[in-house]
Order: structure tokens, then sequence, then C-alpha cells
């Protein structure tokens, strides 16, 4: 009994949708702006320890474990089988911009550094800058007034003095309770 009812709705939403798709096509670009505007936040995720290009120049091969500690900080990744190796592993999603992610591996013979492998790391100041990029950098207004804009203010109009005598202040209270009889 439905069934031709629900084969004809089908159809006509395929067709809005087709639609909508059509018309989004050819906006120009303040709409397309304001339509990916209405879209869902997604949350930044950050995950890992970042490692900068200044870091791993600081490695140098025969430094003890505790001074790659030191430098790096604890790693991501610690493999049960594979104890001469640590794994730094950092990636980025952020709304607007490609996913990151790199990843640099230590390796150790003994107590002391190896080698390292892994991705070029962008250096500190590098990094700070493509997050800066992707925010949204809205002009701040000026919050303070120099003399030349206090100037285009009016000035204040005086205060008029109250030409009503002011009633006198009220010094003694009545009993809050009657009194008993």
């Amino acid at each position: 009994m439905f069934a031709p009812f629900l084969r004809g709705t089908g159809t006509a939403l395929t067709l809005a949708v087709c639609a909508t798709l059509v018309a989004c096509s050819g906006l120009d670009n303040r709409t397309r702006s304001f339509v990916s505007s209405l879209a869902p936040y997604q949350i930044e995720v950050v995950q890992g320890n970042f490692v900068s290009k200044e870091q791993v120049d600081a490695l140098k091969p025969g430094m003890a474990r505790e001074q790659v500690k030191d430098i790096l900080g604890t790693s991501l990744l610690q493999d049960v089988f594979h104890g001469d190796r640590w794994d730094y592993v950092f990636t980025l999603r952020r709304q607007g911009t490609e996913p990151q992610a790199r990843q640099l591996t230590v390796f150790f013979k003994g107590d002391v550094l190896d080698r390292v492998e892994g991705d070029t790391m962008p250096s500190e100041s590098e990094f700070v800058s493509l997050l800066a990029k992707t925010r949204s950098t809205k002009a701040v207004p000026v919050l303070e007034a120099d003399e030349s804009r206090l100037k285009s203010f009016p000035a204040p109009a005086p205060v008029a003095a109250a030409s009503a005598p002011q009633a006198p202040v009220v010094t003694a209270y009545p009993p809050l309770e009657a009194p008993a009889p």
C-alpha cells in the first residue's frame, strides 16, 4: 500500500539533492564561503610529540638514553619487541587544512644513540607560522583613544544642581514587631 508512495518520495528526494548540488556549483565565492561556514565545527586533534628540527640537530651519536629523553621527551611508542628503538609520532588535524603527520625513529645500540631516521622536521618558528596561517585574523579594534579621537566626541553636558531640597537621611527606623499587649 505504501510502496508506490515511498518509491515516489525517494525519487523526489534524490532529485532535490541533485538540484541542490547543481545549484551550489554555480555559487560565487562569497556565497560559497557562507555555505561552508554552515558546516559543523570540527575539533582540532593534536596527538603525539612535536619534534622540531632544532631538537633533532641536538642529537649526536653516542648520547645516553636519558640525554635523548631530555631532548625529545618520552617517546609515544616503545615497542616491547624492539627495546633499542623509540618512535616519535606527531599528527595534527585542523579544520580547513590538510592533516599533518610526522614520524621520527631513534635507534640505540645498548644504552647509546646509534642513528636517527624519519621525516624532515620543521623548525619551531616554521611550525608556529604554519599554525598561525590557518587561524582567521580579524582586525583588532583600537581600545585606546588618543587626544585627536577624544576631541571628536562631544563634551559631556554639565550636571545641573538639583533645585528641590533633598529629603533628610533617616536615622531612626520603626520597630520590626508590634509591641506586645
